[in-house]
């Protein structure tokens, strides 16, 4: 028996700075004795609920099922606990894999080394026992492992997600410089759009790029699961994987989806780039509603007014001190539109340079340190009186 399957206990992986909003997710999915962690969330579920939280997690990237956790002082106790382990009982010899670790603080010091002794172990397993071996693919594994070793404790677990969570599936096109899929979920909570129904006001995107805002926020409206255009999980490699149970915990989350109506406004988007609306259109299409959703090519500072909406919106970061000055024009536009033309309204603005806000010329009401992968940012909050 496997350690997740005496415990019930999964360690679900976020962004920076995402962890507390990543624990409220898992909560209202079902989750129990939630603990926040560095990058994640330690957490309780049901079979029923890991499914479910695989399915319908927006801001988590992964979760992983531990299956031994031990002392582990050099590569060759490495070796030998995991050969030990029931690997056949996860996957065939048929099946590839792939290994992504993480090493700090240990007397095994290179996390590439670490992977390719657990690689060694797994493969010698199968020859021992079948005479050949699985391959490895680090690009579509059928099986994700993950080996972490923190002060010379290991812990070797099963990705469930079976890769990234943030890969929805309706990103077809993209522009320089996305949002992640899991982030921009993240700042659609944190904005508390869509809120109740009789009081919604529409979220205008004004800098839309690719659309993965827009996106985010049209399936949280219709509550589409995160994982809809998903075919495949990693919890489907669990040796106690109940495929009914997984059918009824799908159809029961589908059965919530609504259907975003016809002529509404509710969302909206512009850019200044033909390629980024294009993009964007192509990339809504992929989702139930989204060819309803209205993008125009239009400058925001063209746009003449969005009054008493939610404005969320990821301008450019300026990471190359070259464009600081003309980000510093389009933040101080970005100021004017907002204070001009957009009266009643809630604005939420990635800013890449903390610098950058300054120019905006109004009151920040909330400032949240984020991370779009490795680079810091913020998200401001600003009223527009």
């Amino acid at each position: 028996m496997f350690e997740y399957q005496r415990s019930h206990r999964y360690f679900a992986q976020a962004g920076r700075g995402l962890e507390e909003l990543a624990q409220s997710e898992l909560e209202e999915l079902g989750a129990k004795d939630c603990k926040e962690g560095f990058c994640g969330v330690y957490f309780t579920a049901s079979q029923e609920t890991l499914y479910r939280i695989n399915y319908c997690g927006r801001i988590i990237s992964r979760v992983l099922a531990p299956l031994v956790s031990f002392p582990c002082p050099s590569d060759q106790v490495l070796y030998k606990k995991a050969e030990a382990l029931d690997w056949a009982s996860i996957f065939p010899a048929q099946k590839t894999f792939a290994i992504f670790s993480s090493v700090s603080d240990s007397r095994i010091k290179h996390s590439q080394f670490a992977s390719l002794r657990l690689k060694d172990a797994i493969a010698d397993y199968f020859r021992k026992k079948y005479g050949r071996r699985p391959d490895v693919d680090t690009e579509e594994p059928d099986v994700w492992l993950n080996l972490n070793i923190r002060k010379d404790q290991a812990v070797i677990s099963l990705d469930t997600s079976g890769g990234s969570l943030h890969r929805r599936g309706y990103r077809k096109e993209t522009v320089a410089a996305p949002i992640q899929e899991t982030l921009a979920a993240a700042v659609i909570r944190i904005s508390g759009w869509p809120g109740p129904d009789d009081d919604i006001k529409p979220l205008l995107d004004p800098m839309c790029g690719s659309g993965t805002l827009l996106s985010e926020a049209l399936m949280a409206y219709c509550r589409i699961p995160a994982g809809f255009k998903r075919g495949t999980y990693g919890f489907f490699h669990l040796p106690d994987f109940d495929f009914n149970l997984w059918r009824e915990v799908k159809n029961a989350c589908d059965s919530r989806i609504r259907e975003y109506p016809q002529g509404a406004r509710l969302i909206k988007g512009s850019d200044i780039s033909l390629q980024a609306v294009e993009a964007s259109l192509r990339n809504l299409k992929e989702i139930p509603g989204g060819f309803r959703i209205p993008v125009q090519r239009k400058d925001f500072r063209d746009i003449r007014k969005a009054e008493n909406h939610v404005i969320i919106s990821n301008p450019p970061y300026g990471v190359r001190t070259s464009d600081m000055e003309n980000l510093q024009v389009l933040f101080k536009d970005m100021g004017d539109f907002l204070k001009q033309r957009c009266q009643g309204s809630t604005a939420y603005i990635l800013v890449g340079n903390k610098e950058l806000s300054k120019h905006i010329g109004l009151k920040i009401s909330r400032r949240i340190p984020l991370y779009n992968g490795p680079l810091e940012i913020r998200l401001v909050k600003i009223e527009a009186y």
